[in-house]
């Protein structure tokens, strides 16, 4: 008999949500509009509020579309080369593809999944032009290595932080470390808005560039037009993208962000209650560095019986996930870039014997035990 049925993940949406959706709804404006100017502003304090230096932020439709903006912006075109772990979901790897280029796959750290910054120089060539780190389950790559290497070379350092609202490098927000930062806003992020991104940069050349290239490629304010303080002209200055967000969005953004820290301990708590639960077991967990902060989206243990034990807890009600299968191994990009997977194989064998566990603020204590009880009766 099934005690519970818990999904792999459920967004923490309460009365708040609901209520800053339906001004938006009675107030006639449902796309781009004064709301997601409001949301971007209070995201924008939010990841500034600590840095002496105050940049922008400007939201998308998704942080793939945050993605592909940041590297156009950064003036990757067809040819150029930007590296990335190939373990990460395939949008890092596509956005690269959008604008002719192509992802140079570095291998993992078996540790903590994000980018073994050991390789990077090794990939690096006349035709690299960025490094994109994948900030792994929320958890900071080596953002000092990472800069330094990218400083000598003169490359770019566009993260992808999907998973990474809120965490910290050495006392820093992720948003504020890095030349472009790309956010994601998707069902299942620590941050819902059903599909939605955000960009965060200190560098005012690249904001313009993003905010012109999400509308179209129109020079002045394009969602301003239809209302009675804008005007019907617009010019279109570059091939542009419709990649921006609306209003709806971005009420149900403000109001999760209203509780984004809280959200974030409840699931650092589910996180330790995890940790010791597992700590004397064959289980392994990843492991943490000292000095970052997760924002805990991910909860991932490592088994000699993955497949088996995702089965069991299935039957048990209870929803798991694999992130990632890495990027070499999908037909499209292993056949269109000749990747192997012997080059790879740290994300092979993460790839074999990971599993993500549910972690999220709405999960119960009862649900954490039930969830504890099994994979510790299972797992091999």
């Amino acid at each position: 008999m099934i005690k519970f049925k818990i999904p792999f993940h459920r967004p923490y949406i309460s009365q708040e949500e609901i209520e800053e959706v339906t001004k938006v709804i009675k107030s006639g404006w449902l796309t781009m509009g004064p709301k997601t100017l409001e949301f971007e502003e209070k995201f924008k304090e939010y990841i500034y509020s600590d840095s002496e230096k105050k940049g922008f932020a400007i939201s998308l439709n998704s942080c793939t579309a945050a993605l592909h903006l940041a590297l156009k912006a950064a003036g990757i075109k067809p040819g150029d080369e930007v590296i990335i772990p190939t373990n990460t979901f395939i949008a890092t790897a596509e956005a690269v593809t959008y604008l002719g280029a192509k992802p140079v796959l570095c291998d993992v750290e078996y540790e903590t999944h994000n980018m073994d910054v050991s390789l990077l120089e090794s990939l690096i060539t006349e035709k690299t032009k960025a490094i994109i780190p994948v900030h792994f389950g929320g958890q900071p790559c080596d953002m000092d290595e990472i800069l330094k290497i990218a400083k000598k070379y003169g490359l770019y350092v566009i993260e992808d932080a999907a998973h990474a609202l809120p965490s910290w490098y050495k006392g820093k927000k992720i948003g504020t470390i890095g030349h472009l930062t790309c956010f994601s806003f998707y069902a299942t992020k620590t941050l819902a808005t059903g599909e939605g991104g955000m960009i965060t940069t200190f560098n005012e050349e690249f904001a313009k560039s993003i905010k012109i290239n999400r509308l179209h490629g129109i020079d002045r304010d394009a969602w301003n037009r239809y209302t009675l303080q804008g005007d019907w002209y617009y010019e279109v200055v570059e091939q542009g993208y419709k990649y921006n967000t609306t209003d709806l969005q971005s009420a149900l953004g403000i109001a999760q962000l209203n509780k984004l820290e809280w959200m974030w301990k409840r699931r650092k708590e589910i996180a330790q209650k995890y940790e010791e639960a597992f700590k004397h077991t064959s289980i392994e967990t990843l492991k943490i560095k000292s000095d970052r902060e997760t924002s805990w989206h991910l909860y991932v243990i490592k088994v000699n019986n993955r497949d088996e034990l995702y089965k069991k807890l299935k039957e048990k009600g209870i929803g798991t996930s694999v992130h990632f299968i890495p990027v070499h191994r999908h037909p499209y990009y292993k056949n269109k870039f000749n990747y192997k997977k012997e080059d790879y194989s740290v994300a092979e064998e993460v790839f074999k014997r990971c599993l993500s566990l549910p972690i999220y603020p709405g999960l119960n204590e009862e649900e954490v035990e039930y969830i504890v009880e099994n994979v510790v009766k299972y797992a091999r």
